[in-house]
């Protein structure tokens, strides 16, 4: 399989077509089926402006996803989507409870990695002006048009400005900088920006011109300079390109954040989960609940109202 992606004429240009075509974008796994079926029911509820939505699994994961499929949703095979060099394996090191994925090429890579690298390659299998990235644990409680995403043509690139600055991001400062190596940016051009969030929007043709500007650069497959670092981020890559490279071309920033996440801790208790909902703030309409943590999710949809 070729990952070497050559950008259309107009990969950089700095407006979309008038009204834009847009898809929704989800990385997932065997064990977070059921919240990944969550998700399909709140976004067929509520979301509007989306023509499609991708769900992007491992090969043996496939058949099992294929019930989440209609004429709207397609399940992605990950083998369709990067070299077939990238091979998966139980990890014995976990008593093969975890998967993990070996090349000559790359480092080894666990699943967070692939799926990151999935997300990216995924804007070579599409065809919409606009992905939109949504975790498989997460679920709309309200209206959303995904128009919120551009503006005069140009795409909404969230970040935080100035944030890795401070204390307390050295791991998101790493990513930075090894976005920044993979993208050819010279390493005193430092970035203070975070572009991590769950929720947002890139465009399509700008991820296949940064594909193929790291291929011309280093003279080798995106896929094996990005995942030669373990420590990176698909959300830093992205952004760096459009600031650092593109100098924002095409996008406008924002800092509010459309979906609130229960990141660490403990699963919560049925008040505590109402009133994490009830402190959503007005430009918020969905939650997530991090997979790890353990949330039931039936308890989930009873809350919500979707049992």
């Amino acid at each position: 399989m070729n990952n070497r992606f050559v950008p259309s004429p107009n990969a950089e240009a700095d407006f979309l077509p008038r009204t834009p075509t847009a898809a929704v974008v989800t990385a997932s796994y065997a064990p977070d089926l059921e919240r990944c079926r969550l998700l399909c029911d709140t976004i067929d509820r509520y979301v509007s402006g989306v023509a499609h939505h991708y769900i992007l699994v491992e090969h043996r994961d496939v058949a099992l996803f294929r019930q989440l499929e209609n004429n709207c949703r397609t399940i992605v095979d990950e083998r369709d989507l990067l070299p077939r060099w990238l091979h998966a394996f139980d990890d014995p090191l976990s008593l093969f409870r975890r998967r993990i994925w070996l090349s000559l090429k790359t480092m080894p890579l666990r699943g967070w990695h692939v799926q990151q690298l999935r997300r990216i390659a995924i804007s070579a299998h599409a065809g919409e002006d606009v992905l939109i990235f949504c975790d498989s644990d997460v679920a709309f409680l309200k209206p959303f048009d995904c128009s919120a995403f551009w503006r005069d043509g140009k795409v909404r690139l969230f970040r935080r400005d100035g944030v890795l600055s401070g204390d307390g991001h050295e791991e998101h400062r790493i990513w930075s900088r090894n976005a920044g190596s993979a993208l050819g940016i010279e390493p005193s051009e430092v970035s203070t920006h975070d572009y991590i969030s769950t929720l947002i929007a890139w465009r399509r043709e700008t991820v296949t011109a940064l594909c193929a500007r790291i291929g011309k650069i280093h003279g080798r497959d995106w896929v094996e300079i990005v995942g030669a670092a373990r420590k990176f981020s698909e959300c830093m890559i992205y952004g760096r390109y459009v600031d650092d490279v593109l100098d924002g071309a095409g996008h406008f920033h924002g800092s509010e954040e459309f979906c609130r996440v229960h990141w660490t801790g403990e699963a919560l208790s049925d008040d505590e989960f109402r009133r994490f909902v009830a402190a959503m703030a007005p430009q918020q309409v969905a939650i997530g609940m991090q997979s790890f943590i353990g949330t039931d999710v039936g308890r989930i949809r009873r809350l919500i109202g979707l049992d």
